[in-house]
Formats: structure tokens, sequence, C-alpha cells
């Protein structure tokens, strides 16, 4: 069913309809749009746009409709244009013309904005949970390895020695900024556009403030051309869930060095591998190494819609019906991989032991020295090049630190005395670094404590803005 075509004397041709036709991945949008059609049909009734009895009428249709389509009784048919003209059949198959009634004071190009804002909220907060659920089995994991030692790395060379537990929790904090982002972001995505109409509001007695607060959201657009082609929302959105991605890509990193022979320090759970079609002996990180991949496709997206925004003029153009189907792919792919990841993380199990003996090889234990001599007031300059040449002659002899004489650390520099020893362990190296947010284990456990329930406020917060939203859809 076509909403327009009163001033044409031919359809249009089968490619146009073709290339129009958005239902197909549109419909999705059905239960938001039906809900922003009874707020709209609510103002309608109370400016006598809409007479009551007509209006009691729609609203039974509507209703029945909206479980129509959620039980899948009504569906699009292959003549629909979009998810509108669908559900505008379906109310007119019902009532006949007074089906039509509600697209008074109304547009395609406020109504589908105002859907997809909806649909938007709705999804973001089911994405903000799971990734909750995956800060707890992360900090949960890394609670478990706080007084475990295992080497820290940059440039993927062995640098200093870190609690394990500090190594894994690391990575709770960028999902917590994640979360922060999320938060942040519903105040500008919950604007309701409702009433902007095509682009230059309304001559009818509509009441946008009225129709947002019925939706639930938060105000209600300031400049009508704005409203329709406001897309900020939805590339904000796509930038939160590539960053997501980018987060989940350093997870399946780690995970996948971790879990290899080389490494040999993760044992990633069978249910959260796979094998080999060929090699009986396989047991790949698949879970890591995809959430790695799909990071990738979550980019494009983004990059996608903000190329296609880039350009537009004015208000609606059609190139905006290019936001729904990449914006889609990316919470379809987030609502994939992070329960994937979640269990992932849960069920690994680390070996304590080949940590612990990686933990002080590579001369990790270099800068345990030159603080040494810091502490003696020795220039920190003057003692990095003490400790480089520990390291050399450790080299040139295939000794470890420890190994040198008292003799030849004074040959080094005469303030390196054989006290130096003692901070030439890794339990030394560790409990000395209790600066805020340091790998001294006491530290790391405060950290852990305090980003739990960081998350565990996020999650509540997030529970009761999803019950509101969920009561909302439902009155």
């Amino acid at each position: 069913m076509a909403l327009w075509g009163g001033r044409f004397s031919e359809a249009p041709a089968d490619a146009v309809f073709a290339l129009s036709r958005s239902v197909h991945y549109d419909w999705r949008l059905a239960p938001y749009d039906i809900r922003s059609s009874l707020a709209h049909l609510s103002i309608l009734e109370s400016s006598g746009l809409v007479a009551k009895e007509d209006a009691k009428s729609i609203r039974a249709a509507l209703v029945k409709l909206s479980s129509e389509v959620l039980s899948g009784k009504f569906v699009a048919d292959p003549e629909d244009e979009d998810v509108h003209s669908a559900l505008e059949r379906g109310l007119t198959q019902k009532l006949g013309a007074i089906g039509g009634a509600l697209r008074a004071g109304r547009s395609r190009n406020d109504q589908v904005t105002t859907d997809l804002r909806l649909f938007a909220i709705d999804h973001m907060l089911e994405i903000a949970a799971l990734i909750t659920q995956l800060n707890s089995a992360i900090l949960n994991k890394a609670n478990e390895y706080v007084n475990d030692s295992a080497p820290g790395f940059t440039h993927i060379q062995h640098a200093q020695p870190v609690s394990f537990g500090h190594e894994v929790a690391k990575h709770a904090q960028a999902f917590s900024r994640d979360l922060e982002r999320i938060n942040d972001w519903f105040k500008r995505a919950s604007v309701s556009s409702l009433g902007a109409g095509a682009l230059a509001g309304s001559s009818l007695p509509l009441q946008p403030e009225v129709t947002a607060k019925n939706l639930g959201f938060e105000s209600v657009f300031a400049n009508s051309i704005d409203a329709v082609s406001d897309r900020d929302y939805v590339a904000e959105a796509l930038f939160i869930f590539a960053l997501i991605g980018t987060h989940l890509s350093r997870i399946g990193e780690e995970w996948t060095l971790w879990a290899s022979t080389e490494f040999a320090w993760a044992k990633v759970a069978d249910q959260y591998s796979t094998g080999s079609s060929i090699m009986p002996q396989k047991k790949n990180p698949d879970m890591a190494e995809l959430a790695r991949g799909k990071s990738g496709r979550l980019l494009g997206n983004l990059v996608s819609v903000m190329t296609m925004l880039k350009g537009l003029p004015f208000a609606y153009n059609r190139d905006l019906q290019e936001d729904k189907e990449p914006f889609f792919d990316s919470i379809d792919t987030l609502l994939l991989v992070l329960p994937a990841v979640t269990g992932m993380v849960a069920t690994t199990n680390f070996d304590r032991e080949k940590m612990a003996l990686a933990a002080p090889t590579g001369f990790s234990l270099a800068t345990e020295i030159a603080d040494y001599l810091v502490l003696k007031n020795i220039p920190f300059a003057t003692a990095h090049e003490a400790a480089g040449k520990c390291v050399a002659l450790c080299e040139s002899t295939s000794r470890q630190l420890h190994q040198l004489t008292d003799a030849e650390f004074e040959q080094v520099h005469p303030a390196l005395d054989g006290g130096v020893r003692e901070v030439l362990t890794v339990k030394g190296a560790l409990s000395s670094r209790k600066t805020s947010g340091g790998t001294a284990p006491k530290i790391v456990a405060e950290q852990i404590k305090k980003t739990m329930e960081l998350n565990s406020q996020h999650a509540k917060k997030i529970a009761d803005r999803a019950k509101a939203f969920s009561e909302m859809m439902s009155a």
C-alpha cells in the first residue's frame, strides 16, 4: 500500500519500487510505530481532529494489530513499501477509510525518526545490560588472580611483573567507559521528533510536548527541520558500538595469544572452543577470534552512516533510508558477540605456575634497580643507565639480574650494594607498586571492588530505565 500517488498518473517502475522498498528490513520498527501511533492518536482525539468514537475504534484496532504483529499473524506484503504503509494497510483492512485518519499532522519523515529513536533506546538498554554482565565476568575472573603474578607487556615484550588480576581487570575499565558513554547518549537520543511533520511543523493543533511525555522522551525537538533530518543519535550509537567492538577485539586478541601453545596460559572451556575438520588435536579459541573479527563490521557500519550523512542538504532526503541496515546490523552483531565473550571469560582458567615462572623473565625487574638507585637520590637518568648496564652484563654472561655478584653491582654503580637483591623479586616488585591504580595486589583488590560497585550502579540504572521503557511500550 502506497502512502502517496494522488498527483501521479503512473505507478513507479518495478526497478524504482524495488530500490525504494524498505519493509523487508524496517519491519522490525513495527511495535514502535504502533506505539507512536497510539500517542499521536491521543493528541488527534484531544484536539478534536478525530471524533471520540472513531478514536476508540482506531485505538482498539491498533492494539489488536500490535498483538497480531507480535504473534506473526500480521506481516508485511510484497506490495508494501515500508513499515508505515504496511501498518496503515492493516488498519484500513480493519476499519476502512478511517484507518487513514492517523496521517493527519504526521509525515513519514517525523514518524520514522520517532520510531527509530524508540527502537534505538530499547536496544541500547539491552546492549548496556549485556555489558554489565560482561564486566561482572571480567571482574570476577580478575578477583581470582589478584595474588598471581605474570609478565606485564608493552610492545608484546616483557616489561614489568604485574598482578594477573590487574591485567584482566583493565578490560572492565574500558567497558565502564562504554557504559558512561551510553548513559550520556540517552540525553541526546531521548528527544521526540513527532509533530515536526515533513519539515515545517503542523498547522493543526498538535501538542508535541504531550506526545513526547506519552512516549517517555525526556524532551521535544527545538527545530522541526532538524527533527526530521537529525541522525546524530544513530551515528553516535554506531560510534559507541564500534568502540565496544574494539574493546571486545582487544579481549579476543589477548585470549587468542594466551591460549596459544607458545603462551599456554589460558585454558578456554570446551563449550567456548571449536575443533578442526582435519586436525583432531585442535582446540581453537574461535569466540575470541570472532570477537576480534566482528569489530571490523561495527567500524564499517559507522563509516557507512557517517559517509551517507556528510553531504545531505536541508531537511529530509531519501538517503536517510540508509541509516537502518547498518544500525540494525551493529545491534545484532553485539547481541551475538557479547554473551559469547562473557561466557568465554567466565569459564577460562589460567595456569598460575606458568605465568609466575614467566613473570621475572626478559629482565622485567630491571626497573627495580633504577628505582633502588633513585631512592638513594641518584638522578633517574643515571639510574636508568646503570640498570641497562646490569642487563647488558647479564646478557653477555647468560645470567639473570639476581645472579650478579655484589662486586659486579658495585662496578656498575657505587650505590648498588647487596641490598638491591631484596627488590629483585617479583613479590617485592608487585607489593611496592602501591600508588593509585598500581599493580600491588592490595591495590588491585581495592580497584576491583570499586569497579564492581560502579558496575552494580550501572546495572541498576539500566534496569530501572528498561522497566520504565517497557511500561511505556505497554501503556
